[in-house]
């Protein structure tokens, strides 16, 4: 996600500075080079040798003849962008007035300066936070293109956002945004059918690639919907003061658990609602339908089914997802998923281009269903005269389904 990025992360003096060193090694983890610029309250917080170790990087600790904040953020600085994180209401307030007293500050004057991206995760105690010189300096700063990454407010803390939530942000930052203005509507996870009060009729998708595939769009700078099927009592992590969950901080998010449900929530997304409250009043420009939507559901029962006899249950079909969503929308870009257990690449081809013919998408994934809940992934991307082989990462296969789409929404905009 981060490869080839380069990020001067500035580190200030609030408790949050004792996540900075995991902070750093998971910058580096998606990719990243890292180098750190620390005040004199954050060193009081977390060692310089410790962000030394983190990032592999000296650690600038004071601006000196060499005018590091320069060489760093300036105009050809080395930084692609530069992060703060996390940032105090000081540090804040300080950057809105253009105070220059601490090499992180210098640094973000600089950064501002030379138009090198910016990006800012603040961490504070929640009064602090809602004191209205803060809230004032924040809409300020983000006036002028800054990125801020919301804090997670828990406890009366607005603690500092998560590592997936930094990451993301940064990346979206540090690229170029094709999809920006763009709203991708993504469906991801397994839905299930109610037999009883108690069981499910289900499958094994763990929902990851439609994660991926949300993620990827978000750096690439869209608006991202995903609904995501979950089963039972089972769902994403949520954070516990604003009730979004809190392990996907790149998407609106919209829980479900049935096909009907599903198909609801996503006609909703793709439709638009005409109100802006929640939904795209235009609804989506493009949707890629990644979850394993279930074929068939049964009447439930109203009390839990007693075991020991037997027992037949009566399948109906569900609505096919793209179909309907097709008749709805006749010039919406789709991409489908299309997974099979034959192994056979041919028949996955056949079977593929009779779902992207039928419904016309825009192309189909096909894959074996044996990658579900796995890191690693092969794929076929399959287009109505040709097909392109994918192995690797789900993440890197998301990055090639949202280049797609950016190559299909290019496209399909006026000159």
């Amino acid at each position: 996600m981060l490869e080839g990025v380069n990020v001067a992360l500035g580190v200030t003096g609030s408790i949050a500075a004792v996540k900075t060193v995991e902070l750093a090694h998971e910058l580096r983890r998606r990719g990243a080079e890292v180098r750190a610029v620390m005040t004199d309250s954050a060193r009081s917080i977390v060692h310089p040798w410790a962000v030394e170790f983190a990032t592999d990087n000296d650690v600038v600790t004071e601006i000196t003849g060499a005018v590091e904040h320069v060489e760093l953020c300036g105009r050809d600085g080395w930084a692609d962008v530069f992060l703060i994180a996390p940032a105090t209401a000081n540090t804040v307030g300080k950057i809105a007035n253009a105070v220059d007293d601490t090499p992180v500050t210098t640094c973000a004057t600089t950064a501002l300066g030379a138009d090198t991206p910016v990006v800012i995760a603040p961490a504070m105690h929640e009064p602090m936070y809602d004191h209205p010189g803060v809230l004032e300096a924040i809409d300020a700063v983000a006036e002028w293109g800054v990125d801020f990454v919301d804090p997670r407010l828990e406890e009366e803390k607005a603690k500092i956002a998560s590592e997936e939530a930094i990451v993301c942000e940064v990346a979206r930052a540090a690229g170029d945004r094709p999809l920006e203005g763009e709203h991708v509507v993504v469906t991801s996870g397994a839905t299930a059918e109610s037999i009883d009060p108690v069981r499910v009729l289900t499958n094994r998708s763990s929902g990851r690639m439609g994660r991926a595939v949300a993620r990827a769009c978000y750096v690439r700078g869209a608006d991202v919907t995903l609904v995501h099927g979950v089963v039972g009592p089972q769902s994403l992590e949520r954070s516990a003061a604003t009730e979004i969950p809190a392990s996907v901080p790149y998407a609106d998010v919209r829980e479900v658990e049935s096909a009907t449900e599903m198909l609801a929530a996503t006609r909703e997304a793709c439709l638009g609602d005409g109100t802006g409250n929640g939904t795209h009043e235009t609804g989506a420009d493009a949707l890629v339908s990644a979850a394993a939507i279930g074929d068939y559901t049964v009447e439930t029962s109203d009390e839990k089914i007693r075991s020991g006899r037997d027992l037949e249950l009566e399948f109906e079909p569900t609505p096919k997802l793209i179909d309907e969503i097709r008749a709805d929308r006749p010039e919406l870009p789709i991409v489908g998923f299309k997974a099979e257990t034959s192994g056979d690449e041919s028949t996955m081809i056949d079977r593929a281009r009779e779902t992207l013919e039928r419904t016309d998408l825009a192309f189909v994934v096909a894959n074996d269903a044996s990658v579900m809940g796995a890191d690693r992934t092969k794929a076929l991307f399959v287009h109505e005269k040709d097909a392109a082989r994918y192995e690797g990462t789900k993440a890197g296969l998301a990055g090639e389904i949202a280049d797609s789409l950016v190559a299909i929404l290019g496209d399909d905009r006026p000159d």
